[in-house]
């Protein structure tokens, strides 16, 4: 794992903020570009994942913080990963494409195989038997986390078909650490499901984006919901 230049950048808020809004009844939403990326800021949002596409299925990765009027990168690594399918507008992906949705994220959750740390902050969730993440586009419990014996979703189908949901424990290197994010909380069918931030397997992902395991435990430990995370995907 190669690491970039540790030492903190750091970017005024005022210099590269742009404001905008789509209506007047609508919340000002602020952009910021960071490391290349351009992050779609929410209200009270003091922490981002940027993932940079470099070539390939490769990305740079880094974490920043908002102090004060400042964006401080705290560390990054090139050693990123993104689908096999390449980048794809969140609205144009399709399920089973390998693609990653550009864009800005919420980070909201995570799972993962070691008991909850004490200073993690995130809803977490321990990987037990039976757990799946729901890829059933006939089930009203698409795109969540659901254990077979609650029923609800077809967990039996096999991964050759379209509407096979995922088996936790079949990943025990890349889902170690592993961060949810809010892509189509909506429930979108057929636009993609389980899209996470996770540990890096042996290549490229099947859409979520993934970090050497250094990179994701430190996240765990950093990661605050009330400091709203999130992660900006960029060409």
């Amino acid at each position: 794992m190669r690491k970039l230049g540790l030492l903190p950048l750091v970017i005024t808020l005022t210099a590269v903020t742009l404001a905008a809004t789509s209506s007047p009844a609508s919340a000002e939403t602020r952009h910021v570009t960071l490391g290349g990326v351009r992050v779609a800021l929410p209200d009270h949002t003091h922490q981002v994942v940027t993932v940079d596409h470099t070539r390939g299925y490769r990305a740079r990765v880094a974490y920043w913080v908002l102090r004060q009027d400042h964006w401080q990168r705290l560390y990054a690594v090139r050693d990123g990963r993104i689908g096999y399918g390449g980048l794809v507008a969140p609205r144009k992906r399709h399920q089973g494409t390998g693609t990653t949705p550009l864009g800005t994220t919420r980070l909201i959750s995570a799972f993962g195989s070691h008991p909850r740390g004490d200073s993690w902050s995130l809803p977490y969730r321990r990987i037990q038997k039976g757990d799946y993440w729901v890829e059933d586009n006939g089930s009203r419990y698409y795109n969540r986390y659901r254990n077979r014996s609650q029923g609800g979703f077809r967990w039996w189908l096999p991964a050759s078909n379209d509407n096979s949901s995922e088996r936790l424990r079949d990943f025990p290197v890349q889902y170690e650490y592993s961060i949810v994010t809010s892509y189509n909380r909506a429930q979108v069918r057929h636009r993609g499901a389980g899209i996470f931030l996770h540990v890096n397997g042996s290549g490229a992902t099947a859409g979520c984006v993934s970090a050497p395991r250094s990179f994701l435990r430190k996240l765990m430990w950093r990661l605050d919901p009330d400091k709203v995370p999130v992660m900006a995907v960029g060409r």
